[in-house]
């Protein structure tokens, strides 16, 4: 008896490269899909679809000179996304492109507009790429405070010293201070912080988080493992510490914005802790979904090494 198996057969995935071009200044290029194309007027990063036994930094290469007119020096891999379109099911590889060479040529009439993360003004944004934009809007320096081995006074002074470096990110991790005093703190952190246009995180606590107008929470490997949803109501930026694959798998699954992943390096604080390492640390991290920040004995210097092995940036203790 004959039977179609088409029913039953999966969808196949086509696999596709995505460039995140950046400046400098944190400007990034969008391109509009022309006329004639499937979501033709939507704005999109550039890039497009794998060829048959092509490997996926020559894929990007090769749609940014085709579509574009330049020569990529520096890409790194970032983020890795699957999106379910009416006409196909795609896994969009997202690689961060640093340095490049030519001046940028529209070769398919797509329109070009370089953007802010925070202030995007060109419209509609292909589906997919929603997340990305808010993925981008994270910086690449992620500070943590430690209040505890010095004095409160003097972290104030040192956030401040870091703003005025253009650290924009900080979470409040203060788990040996009173709660009154936490409450007090917080509230100046972010007093300050936001000044400078910055986001705060609150170790945690995500009632706290919402109760002094923190950006954001940030929960322990184990608060992450003992979730079934992401914590309601969903409020602001939620990230968590992980460590191996199952919690990274967990944080996506539940649909975190960011996680931080460590000791990559050993650490003052977890001296018991064996360090991932940058092979492992890269290896975990590959195809994943959301921003990784690599932590652990690291410095501002290891931003670099960090990007290169697929990481958004570093998150840092002290060294920030």
């Amino acid at each position: 008896m004959n039977t179609s198996s088409s029913l039953s057969e999966p969808t196949p995935v086509v696999e596709v490269v995505a460039a995140v071009l950046l400046r400098p200044d944190g400007q990034f290029l969008l391109t509009c899909r022309p006329g004639g194309k499937i979501y033709a007027g939507y704005w999109e990063f550039p890039g497009g679809k794998v060829e048959k036994d092509e490997s996926l930094q020559h894929a990007l290469v090769r749609e940014l000179w085709e579509e574009l007119g330049i020569q990529v020096r520096v890409a790194h891999p970032w983020l890795t996304r699957i999106f379910n379109y009416a006409h196909a099911t795609v896994r969009l590889h997202f690689f961060r492109v640093l340095e490049w060479e030519g001046e940028f040529i529209a070769r398919e009439n797509q329109g070009l507009s370089w953007q802010f993360p925070h202030q995007v003004d060109v419209s509609p944004i292909l589906p997919a790429n929603g997340p990305i934009l808010q993925s981008l809007s994270l910086p690449s320096i992620y500070a943590i405070t430690c209040a505890a081995e010095m004095t409160i006074e003097h972290e104030l002074q040192r956030i401040e010293s870091g703003l005025k470096k253009g650290v924009r990110l900080f979470q409040i991790r203060e788990k040996q201070m009173a709660s009154v005093d936490l409450k007090e703190f917080s509230r100046h952190v972010i007093w300050l912080v936001h000044a400078y246009q910055g986001k705060v995180i609150i170790n945690g606590d995500a009632e706290l988080a919402r109760c002094i107008g923190a950006d954001g929470v940030h929960l322990s490997a184990s608060q992450l493992m003992a979730l079934s949803a992401r914590p309601e109501p969903a409020y602001g930026i939620c990230g968590a510490s992980c460590h191996n694959a199952e919690e990274l798998f967990a944080a996506e699954q539940l649909g975190f914005d960011y996680v931080l992943l460590g000791p990559v390096n050993p650490t003052l604080s977890h001296s018991e802790v064996a360090p991932l390492g940058w092979r492992k640390f890269a290896t975990l991290i590959r195809d994943c979904a959301m921003p990784v920040y690599a932590l652990g004995g690291l410095s501002r210097e290891d931003g670099s090494i960090a990007q290169e092995m697929g990481a958004h940036g570093v998150a840092m203790m002290r060294g920030w």
